[in-house]
């Protein structure tokens, strides 16, 4: 018997950069990702996978794309992203669990709006709640 459970999926990575310059060709050159700059952001997109029709969303079930910012704050290192319908819903489970809050809940645009927590074991996690702009 299969039991269905609600489950939150990884839908995005993060990477760190001192020098996005050179880690966009670094990835582009060896991966053959394409990385666009988010205007008025310091921030790139990472394509790794095929698009669909939209253009925003991977074609490839289970496929993911990413971005890369920064290294500072709460990016120092690769982050994995977990969609959650609510963040200050989930934030609070987190800190419930022995989890913490390393940035609180932003927005990113129209798209939606992000936070980065620590889990039990000190990694750094983001969360992505959508608000259907994407």
């Amino acid at each position: 018997m299969t039991i269905l459970v609600s489950m939150d999926s990884i839908v995005h990575f993060e990477i760190p950069a001192d020098n996005p310059k050179r880690a966009s060709k670094f990835y582009a050159d060896t991966f053959g990702w394409q990385i666009m700059p988010m205007e008025g952001m310091p921030y790139w997109m990472l394509t790794t996978t095929e698009l669909d029709s939209s253009g925003r969303m991977p074609k490839n079930p289970g496929a993911i794309n990413g971005g890369m910012g920064k290294k500072g704050g709460a990016l120092k290192s690769t982050v994995v992203t977990v969609n959650v319908k609510d963040i200050d819903k989930a934030l609070k489970t987190i800190q419930a669990n022995g989890g913490k809050t390393v940035q609180k809940k932003q927005p990113v645009g129209d798209m939606g709006f992000t936070a980065y927590f620590k889990d039990s074991e000190g990694n750094v996690v983001g969360l992505w709640q959508s608000t259907g702009g994407m």
